[in-house]
């Protein structure tokens, strides 16, 4: 059964292109103007991957991605014609995993969808289950339950956030570079600036410190990096 991908915009001309671009691709396209109706698609028939369209009427992608996070794991991808930084920072901080800004080159979104399809599918092997438990301090990365514990509490980490720690993790105590964040979570190169970057690491953060401003366990080395140390 091919991948099945949902596509939320509002725009029927791009609505149409999009879905002819990516069932040329092979993939299962359905379709949705609103996000009350992505809503009712998702809580109905599989999902693979989302792409949603920040600027829905009514319920806004924003609320849509987040009411969907609520209750699901697979990879939204969020469209915005707008160029304000602060917007694509709010859609990464309720859930989004990637965001193009229109107009975008059709490819892009093609090397998009790909990666993140492929990364989903990762997480959902279970070769991880047999990795050892790491613990750094009082916090434990359970490779299993693929969550994050502190003094025995999970952190109730999503995918993207238990990724970014496992890969701290296995190299705990060095530095990682931000570009192999990137490569090794993401699945490849991110058009993404430092300060998305920063969100996730802050929303980390704000589950497993006591203080996310002075962190003991996640901590920034400037200009190039993240460690994961107690």
């Amino acid at each position: 059964m091919p991948d099945q991908l949902l596509i939320v915009d509002d725009d029927p001309y791009l609505l149409e292109n999009l879905k002819r671009l990516l069932q040329r691709e092979g993939y299962g396209v359905r379709t949705a103007t609103s996000g009350e109706e992505a809503l009712e698609h998702v809580a109905t028939e599989p999902c693979d991957l989302m792409i949603l369209d920040l600027g829905l009427p009514g319920v806004d992608g924003l609320s849509t991605c987040r009411r969907i996070r609520g209750k699901h794991n697979f990879p939204v991808i969020m469209l915005t014609a707008r160029s304000d930084a602060m917007d694509k920072v709010i859609g990464l901080e309720v859930g989004a995993d990637d965001y193009l800004t229109k107009p975008f080159e059709p490819i892009e979104l093609l090397a998009r969808v790909r990666a993140h399809l492929r990364r989903s599918k990762d997480y959902q092997k279970t070769d991880d289950s047999g990795e050892s438990n790491i613990t750094v301090g009082d916090l434990v990365v359970d490779f299993e339950k693929r969550d994050v514990f502190l003094s025995g509490k999970p952190a109730e980490l999503t995918t993207r956030e238990f990724e970014l720690v496992a890969h701290l993790a296995r190299s705990a105590g060095k530095v990682v570079p931000r570009e192999s964040l990137f490569e090794r979570v993401w699945g490849y190169d991110m058009a993404f600036n430092s300060n998305s970057l920063e969100v996730y690491v802050y929303r980390i953060r704000k589950k497993i410190e006591d203080d996310p401003n002075a962190p003991r366990y996640m901590k920034t080395v400037r200009g190039f990096g993240y460690s994961l140390s107690s």
